[in-house]
This record gives structure tokens, C-alpha cells and sequence, in this order.
């Protein structure tokens, strides 16, 4: 017992020998990764400018879940991307680099239109657009609604990715989200935390 108490007395003192763990970082727009005349403010959580950002984090985890608000409207897109896409290269979904929802409803990839929103589900100023993505397709909803707006082809380690032009201005969401993720998905995890 005695021996209890005093190692007690020792982690008071910090003489534990128990390591730290480092808290994990936040996601967030990756500054690293953006377009040249893109501006993110907000702790990383709001663009503007002109261009595309990636966030910070990829999505390693089986199902993932993200949300977008779109605060002033403009041209604008949202959905995933790996570090090869060109994210001067407004509007984004133009090749193999990424897959992405356009401010019109279309959902493009490679250039192509792989599916579109119906037309009375147009995102509009203030709206939230929810992100799913399991590694094989992306599925996309709006104010909390399933869109069944489905698209794939993307290849590779992807992440959130996010443009704006013509005053469009977005906020990302990775955490506290609007609406709760469909059964099944959760939040961006770093892959530490993963395991």
C-alpha cells in the first residue's frame, strides 16, 4: 500500500515516467495545399479568393463525412481530391484528379458529368451540403436531405477539397456538424487515430 501511495506522490510530481500523448491536430484547409489566390480564414475553416484548397487530412477511414455551408454564392464546388489536382484550375472535376459538385448540381470527374442533383435541390446561400465517401463512391446531401446523387471513379489517397470564384465565399465543417452523418460514418479521423 505504501508503495501505492508514494507512486501516487511521484505522478503528482510528474515522475510517472508515463509519456504524454500529444493531442491530435485539428482538420482543417491545408494552406500547403491551395490555389494561389485563395484565402482561408476562420482557423482554416472558410475560403475565399479565387482556387481550390485540400484539407489537411486524408480520408483513410472506411466512411467518412464532411459538411460545407455555402455562405455568399458565386461558382464553387465541393467534394474529394488527391494532392495531384490542379487547384488553380477553376472549376475542379475537370480530370482524373478529382471528383467534385459544381454551384450548378452537376457532379463531375475526369471531365465527365457523373450524375446530377435534381433541379428543385440546387444549393443556395446558407444551405449545407453533407459529403459521404466510403472509398468507392461519394454521396452527397443537402440541408441534412440524402440527395441519392451518387458518383465514383476516383482513384487513389483522396481528401476534402473545396473551390470558389466569383465571390463565392464556403465554410467547412470536419467536426460539430450541422447535421448528424448518416448511419454508418463518422467525422475525418488523422489515420493515428484510426488504429
Amino acid at each position: 500500500m505504501a508503495g501505492l501511495f508514494s507512486c501516487c506522490l511521484d505522478c503528482g510530481r510528474g515522475n510517472s515516467g508515463h509519456v504524454t500523448l500529444k493531442e491530435m491536430p485539428a482538420v482543417q484547409l491545408d494552406t500547403h495545399h491551395m490555389g494561389t489566390d485563395v484565402v482561408i480564414v476562420k482557423s482554416g475553416r472558410r475560403i475565399c479568393g479565387t482556387g481550390g484548397c485540400i484539407a489537411n487530412a486524408p480520408l483513410h477511414q472506411n466512411k467518412s463525412y464532411f459538411e460545407f455551408k455555402i455562405q455568399s454564392t458565386g461558382v464553387w464546388g465541393v467534394g474529394v481530391a488527391t494532392q495531384k489536382a490542379n487547384l488553380n484550375q477553376v472549376p475542379l472535376g475537370r480530370d482524373a484528379h478529382s471528383l467534385v459538385l459544381r454551384q450548378d448540381g452537376t457532379v463531375y470527374h475526369n471531365n465527365e458529368e457523373k450524375n446530377r442533383l435534381p433541379a428543385n435541390s440546387l444549393p443556395q446561400e446558407g444551405d449545407i451540403v453533407g459529403v459521404t465517401y466510403d472509398h468507392v463512391e461519394l454521396n452527397l446531401y443537402l440541408n441534412g436531405k440524402n440527395m441519392n446523387c451518387p458518383a465514383s471513379g476516383i482513384r487513389g489517397t483522396v481528401f476534402p477539397v473545396v473551390y470558389v470564384d466569383d465571390s463565392a465565399i464556403l465554410d467547412c465543417q470536419f467536426n460539430d456538424f450541422y447535421h448528424a452523418p448518416p448511419q454508418g460514418y463518422q467525422k475525418i479521423l488523422f489515420e493515428q487515430q484510426i488504429f
